[in-house]
């Protein structure tokens, strides 16, 4: 896992949609997140210890046979839900990030618009089709966050645990937000192998159906630094 220190940052981007906005200061504890999503050959580990789900689909998008396959253990798993990704973490003594943690991971605690730089690269990321599918968790060394976090733009979309709310930000706490306590929806970051610049700005959020799941959502874990 990858140490993110405690302080503040600046959260959300006043260019950005009106869900991004406004910018505010938030203030976090230290935290641990992984260096990388979580892969099929980990999350297998789960559901062979009878805790976690089987994925909803084995299949990723060009590839008719990808979860029960070897050669793509260091690959994310995808076809798991919102609840599936909180229960893997808890197995592992860890959890899902907040969004505000999330950010902070992916941003270095700066303003880049990517994790490592203003200007989007498919040497750099796996995005807008670049391969077409998911890539292994373990490539692109040079695009990774600054607190040393790979593929957090691009790949997969990352569960992250907040409830979303379009204008959580106007009142959102300035230490350690943890989101809305009720929605409909849970919040997704980091846009995925399928999608284009702008949605795989780490400031972008995205809001699915807890119960949802595809070939282009996966997720990480995070653990507290101070438990």
């Amino acid at each position: 896992m990858a140490y993110v220190p405690a302080g503040a940052f600046a959260m959300g981007d006043d260019r950005g949609s009106t869900d991004e906005q406004p910018a505010h200061t938030v203030n976090l504890e230290a935290f641990y997140i992984d260096q990388f999503e979580v892969t099929n050959g980990f999350y297998k580990a789960c559901v062979e210890a009878k805790v976690c789900q089987p994925v909803r689909n084995k299949i990723s998008a060009i590839r008719s046979y990808y979860y029960d396959n070897s050669d793509f253990d260091t690959y994310p798993v995808i076809f798991v839900d919102w609840k599936m990704a909180q229960t893997y973490c808890t197995w592992r003594d860890a959890r899902l990030p907040t969004e505000a943690e999330w950010e902070k991971a992916a941003r270095g605690g700066t303003d880049v618009t990517y994790p490592w730089g203003d200007t989007p690269d498919c040497n750099l990321a796996n995005y807008g089709n670049c391969l077409g599918d998911t890539s292994s968790t373990t490539i692109y060394a040079l695009g990774q966050s600054r607190y040393g976090s790979y593929n957090m733009a691009g790949n997969v979309w990352e569960w992250v645990s907040d409830w979303y709310a379009a204008d959580y930000y106007r009142a959102s706490p300035k230490d350690n937000p943890q989101g809305p306590e009720t929605g409909k929806a849970k919040v997704l970051r980091g846009g995925s192998w399928k999608d284009g610049y702008a949605e795989i700005r780490p400031v972008n959020r995205e809001a699915k159906n807890p119960a949802y799941s595809s070939n282009t959502t996966g997720f990480r874990c995070v653990k507290n630094a101070n438990p």
